[in-house]
């Protein structure tokens, strides 16, 4: 399974990006291996595959989180 190598290779990449459009990268590309491993999900109903989705949903609420930013204080 290339498609669950790749998910595991971008969880374990360290997550720094000194750029905003590093950021939004990193934030599509974890969608797409979200979105990806889900339809391999609905065939399989592997668990395994269910708690990588799940870690990968973690890391791009962060990454998002960090691009939407501080709010601002009137």
């Amino acid at each position: 399974m290339d498609l669950i190598n790749k998910a595991l290779e971008f969880e374990t990449r360290k997550m720094r990006f000194p750029t905003t459009s590093d950021r939004i990268m990193a934030a599509r590309e974890a969608k797409s291996l979200i979105l990806s491993l889900n339809e391999v999900y609905k065939k399989n109903k592997d668990d395994k595959i269910m708690d990588i989705m799940k870690r990968l949903t973690v890391i791009k609420q962060r990454i998002e989180k960090r691009l939407k930013g501080k709010p601002l204080t009137a």
